[in-house]
């Protein structure tokens, strides 16, 4: 998906205008209803979940709206939560998008809007999806799911104070400070704390139990096992009571659903509307990979013990992580004692090698860099290809405190003022040909 796609506005029948977007060219319409306090012309600042909704694209025309209130969509969003309204937002998208039956899929508490609006107007939809939906989240006496009533004010105030944080609805990234940072940015400017967890624990109250008997539209119930936001047992709930329905329960800890083993996520939904899977492919771009490495990392260990080691290299992943930050990269991983972080500039990539390597000798750290750039698969937490491994042979290469840079680079470098000098030609074990490298000096 190269370009953003457009927002448009469909205006609902109490006036309130209704922020979407359309993408993809399959033979199916899907409307995807989020829920998420991001709004969502911000959710394609995320390279996970780019490459999910290129996926759905692939199989459907994918209809994607904002919650209300939520970044362009107008109106507040406790009204969204009341049926009627809802309803006629969600005619609203609809008819503005030209679908007259759709695939509905919702997203935690996108799920009673839909399951409401799938239940009073089943002639508009084809099939339901739910992914870590809820049916009702409050314990009751015949319904141990959920929040129990007696400490929905101290969730709230707990919901409030770490607004905007992701431990708990993306634990798999939570050392991930672009992923961080990106995920405080979008809830920043899509809803204030007190209006978001309000509307949470809203959601939260609301209850379409006595719907879920009535659904008579094939329906896919999804749920990770280990979701710490909402608990499986909501999901098992929802299969059990919506009539003939098919219950998938997913491995992982993640809450958002595009983040952790999406893929799996979506061979489900592919092969419950399709009746095929299509392999997952990652979408490749160019791109300047770093990799980073500690020399000698097993002898400073054992010579330093565990905590002291252990220590100094919490002190050098914060280092390395600010780093990448401040010079706009993204870390993909860590390698052993290393890191590996792609760039969309080349002189920042070779500007944050430098900063690291020379941070890293004040703390007394020996560390080794490359740099290369070429064509890499980007997949939801790795990126793969030859031009990954064409850099880890030229990281290990380079001298202790060095930089090593490939051609390529130095060839995006002309006027930057970054000092290099040659060093000579040398074999990467497994790639083709001979290759001249450089290193950054300064």
């Amino acid at each position: 998906m190269d370009e953003r796609p457009v927002v448009r506005y469909a205006r609902a029948s109490d006036g309130v205008n209704v922020a979407y977007h359309v993408t993809g060219e399959g033979p199916l319409d899907l409307l995807f209803m989020p829920s998420l306090a991001i709004p969502i012309d911000l959710l394609w600042d995320e390279p996970g979940f780019v490459r999910c909704a290129k996926r759905l694209g692939g199989f459907s025309r994918t209809i994607w709206c904002d919650t209300r209130s939520v970044g362009a969509f107008s109106g507040h969003l406790i009204d969204g939560l009341v049926d009627e309204v809802a309803n006629a937002y969600i005619t609203a998208v609809l008819d503005a998008a030209g679908s007259q039956q759709t695939v509905l899929v919702a997203f935690a508490g996108g799920g009673a809007p839909l399951i409401d609006f799938a239940a009073h107007y089943p002639g508009r939809v084809n099939a339901l999806v739910l992914i870590d939906c809820f049916a009702h989240y409050v314990r009751e006496d015949d319904y141990p799911v959920g929040i129990p009533p007696d400490a929905l004010d101290r969730y709230l105030a707990a919901l409030r104070e770490r607004w905007g944080t992701t431990e708990t609805l993306a634990p798999s990234r939570s050392g991930d400070e672009t992923f961080g940072a990106w995920y405080l940015r979008c809830t920043r400017l899509g809803i204030p704390p007190e209006q978001g967890a309000e509307a949470v624990v809203a959601s939260y109250k609301r209850d379409v139990r006595s719907l879920l008997p009535a659904l008579t539209v094939p329906t896919l119930v999804l749920h990770r096992e280990g979701d710490r936001f909402i608990r499986v047992g909501a999901g098992r709930y929802l299969a059990e009571h919506i009539p003939n329905a098919k219950y998938v329960e997913l491995p992982g800890e993640d809450h958002l659903w595009f983040v952790g083993d999406a893929d799996a996520l979506l061979d489900e939904i592919e092969e419950f509307l399709t009746g095929t899977r299509q392999a997952p492919e990652g979408e490749v771009v160019t791109a300047t990979i770093l990799f980073t490495d500690i020399v000698s990392s097993t002898e400073l260990s054992a010579r330093m013990g565990h905590r002291r080691w252990t220590t100094l290299t919490d002190n050098h992943d914060a280092m390395v992580r600010a780093t990448l930050v401040r010079h706009r990269g993204r870390e993909v991983k860590t390698i052993g004692d290393g890191f590996l972080a792609t760039f969309d500039a080349t002189t920042r990539a070779v500007r944050a090698a430098k900063e690291i390597v020379a941070a890293a000798g004040n703390m007394g750290l020996e560390v080794r860099a490359g740099v290369h750039n070429g064509e890499v698969e980007v997949r939801p937490d790795d990126v793969v290809g030859l031009a990954v491994s064409i850099t880890k042979r030229i990281c290990d290469l380079a001298g202790p405190g060095e930089v090593f840079i490939s051609e390529s680079v130095k060839l995006h470098l002309v006027g930057s003022g970054i000092p290099i000098s040659e060093r000579g030609t040398h074999l990467l074990k497994g790639v083709p040909d001979e290759w001249r490298l450089f290193a950054v000096e300064g």
